[in-house]
């Protein structure tokens, strides 16, 4: 890919998040990709083992950032066998695995960021939140340092 005067990498055309259901972390970066960047990319999400329900915390601390999943439907990497992605952003190992497979052959970039779990976190309701709130921000943190931010982008 190319540069932008900042250093930062060209945005690519089509990004997807994978993690292995679909139903947190990929989502979830999908849509704060989405919400920095709105159309100038294409974005979606898929896991290894997609589960239909999409966890009620990660609505609640996208929420909190002006964003939201709208009518997400989990997915499946067979689901996005068409190879019209520029870029994997795997968020767990299993799904780095299966990219790295759908990938070969192709001109698709696969990148690993490994990304809390925050469906683990014990304790209370107040609890989760932060760790989903944890992750929302290192996402955040993460796609910002990767593709800058959408007012310095020029690709």
């Amino acid at each position: 890919m190319t540069q932008t005067q900042e250093g930062k990498e060209a945005l690519p055309g089509a990004v997807l998040f994978a993690c292995n259901l679909n139903q947190v972390r990929s989502p979830m970066a999908a849509a704060l990709m989405k919400l920095a960047f709105g159309d100038r990319v294409f974005v979606d999400s898929c896991g290894i083992t997609p589960r239909g329900d999409v966890d009620p915390f990660v609505e609640a601390v996208l929420a909190e950032v002006g964003s939201g999943l709208g009518r997400h439907g989990a997915q499946a990497f067979d689901d996005m066998e068409d190879g019209s992605f520029d870029l994997i952003i795997c968020l767990t190992s299993e799904a780095l695995a299966r990219a790295e497979a759908l990938a070969k052959g192709r001109a698709t970039e696969v990148e690993y960021w490994p990304t809390d779990d925050p469906t683990a976190a014990a304790g209370s309701r107040s609890q989760a939140l932060d760790a989903y709130r944890g992750v929302r921000e290192a996402l955040r943190r993460r796609i910002a340092a990767r593709f800058g931010s959408p007012s310095t982008m020029t690709g």
